[in-house]
């Protein structure tokens, strides 16, 4: 008689889905969030285009001398994203991994709506804007746990 394969449930296979995606973050890139920040989505954007791309000590020293409103708080973002690699990476040393800031995007967050007052008994409407703000940093240099495809090869 042929063996019938037995079906597995599909809660089982969310469940190992999720878990094999845990996996995959603890070794990937690491992510910053900032939420509500009480800046316009314009004007961080301009510190933001700054340092994208750029190496973590070039994009600190930048965002320490910009004078925009937003540099402060996407340099504490930064620290953060950074000691957030260190602590999924603990066999690397940071000056080792040579990080950069892979990617980073700004999105607009709620909008205040306030009135203010306006010539002959009329208002305008005041919008404050929030945004959201988010950083990935990454190491340009491979880490120990992943192997190259001529590694592979040479395996084999």
């Amino acid at each position: 008689m042929e063996a019938v394969a037995k079906k597995t449930k599909k809660s089982v296979l969310k469940r190992e889905k999720r878990d094999a995606r845990k996996e995959a973050a603890k070794t990937g890139p690491s992510v910053a969030k900032l939420k509500n920040v009480p800046t316009s989505p314009r004007k961080m954007r301009l510190v933001a285009d700054l340092i994208r791309g750029e190496r973590v000590n070039k994009a600190l020293n930048i965002l320490k001398y910009e004078p925009k409103v937003g540099a402060p708080k996407l340099e504490k973002l930064l620290l953060s994203a950074i000691s957030s690699w260190e602590a999924k990476h603990q066999d690397v040393k940071l000056e080792d991994a040579d990080l950069y800031v892979k990617d980073i995007f700004v999105d607009g967050g709620r909008i205040l709506k306030r009135l203010r007052p306006a010539p002959q008994g009329r208002a305008h409407r005041v919008r404050k804007r929030s945004n959201h703000v988010t950083l990935v940093v990454a190491s340009l240099k491979k880490t120990g746990t992943e192997v190259s495809s001529t590694e592979k090869e040479t395996k084999e």
